[in-house]
């Protein structure tokens, strides 16, 4: 990759069944074919705003993974470290839209194609070039055998001086909270970036007020530590004090992906040394835009169509 920054990720990418009326999955008969996945999410919206996009993956050796590999490919992602599995199929999830654009997501990924990936596939190859490693909670909670390959990442991060950010993404239907917070603590203390929805961090920590929450989070050393909450705006933590940014008043019509956008943003932001203000506002307004588009990554936005988005800027189209 020859961009002026690059990150990784890694974990699945998923076929997603969007039904084509909103309602109770039951009542549904029609479906849009679309993709998914946290990390893929992520990934485009990293490539869409500019960034050098790397991700590390399985998929199953059918036509789902190839639907899914080609569409990765020609979002400008590299896949240099995708490989195709025999024996297990692309993994599946069907969505669940409300008539308020919130909703549920049924999987079907076990066994998930990121089962043939091994700690030993994790070589320091696999990290030239790269500024960012951005990590999160599903592909920890697919398996437990995910959790050697994430921490052999880690022990690369730390060895090459790359900086990482995680986001917990909590899956109740892969894990069990407890759990989920052990292997979280686990790795919090080698994490920069923590970019976290406010019910989730509460979860994790069993603290409810603002204050609880810093005391808990400040026992790890993360340097950002980063609070979405939808449509009250976010927050961030750094250098010993509190920068809040307001959320942008968009009409939601699918929230799924909404904060992997919001990742995408803030790591873009960051990259580009901007100040916690411009971080909070761009990634605010990456997230909101997502929730405009029906889909997982449909309305991720491109770096000029955000910037116009954030400084209210009118563009003529005809």
């Amino acid at each position: 990759m020859s961009n002026e920054f690059n990150v990784l990720t890694i974990g699945d990418a998923m076929i997603t069944m969007n039904p084509v009326t909103t309602g109770p999955l039951r009542y549904v008969t029609q479906f849009d074919r679309k993709i998914g996945g946290a990390e893929m999410n992520f990934a485009i919206g990293c490539a869409r705003l500019g960034l050098g996009s790397k991700w590390i993956s399985r998929l199953g050796n059918d036509d789902f993974g190839k639907v899914i590999y080609n569409f990765a490919r020609g979002e400008g992602i590299d896949v240099s470290a995708v490989r195709f599995v025999e024996g297990i199929p692309t993994s599946l999830n069907f969505k669940e839209i409300h008539e308020s654009g919130a909703g549920k997501t049924y999987y079907y990924r076990n066994p998930s194609p990121m089962a043939d990936l091994r700690p030993e596939d994790i070589t320091e190859e696999l990290f030239a070039d790269i500024q960012l490693i951005h990590l999160t909670g599903v592909y920890l909670a697919i398996a437990e055998k995910h959790r050697e390959v994430v921490h052999t990442i880690i022990q690369y991060a730390k060895q090459l001086n790359i900086p990482v950010s995680f986001d917990p993404n909590i899956r109740l239907k892969l894990w069990s909270m407890e759990e989920a917070r052990a292997v979280y603590e686990s790795i919090f203390p080698d994490v920069d970036i923590l970019l976290t929805g406010l019910d989730e961090i509460q979860m994790i920590s069993q603290k409810e007020s603002l204050d609880e929450l810093l005391s808990y989070i400040q026992q790890f050393n993360i340097a950002d530590f980063v609070i979405k909450d939808g449509a009250n705006g976010s927050r961030l933590w750094r250098d010993n004090r509190w920068t809040e940014a307001a959320s942008f008043p968009v009409t939601p019509i699918d929230t799924v992906g909404a904060g992997d956008g919001f990742d995408a943003g803030y790591v873009y932001g960051w990259l580009k040394g901007n100040s916690p203000e411009e971080l909070l506002r761009f990634a605010n307004g990456v997230g909101a835009l997502v929730t405009t588009v029906t889909g997982d990554n449909e309305g991720l936005p491109y770096l000029e169509d955000v910037s116009d988005f954030v400084e209210d800027r009118k563009v003529v189209e005809r």
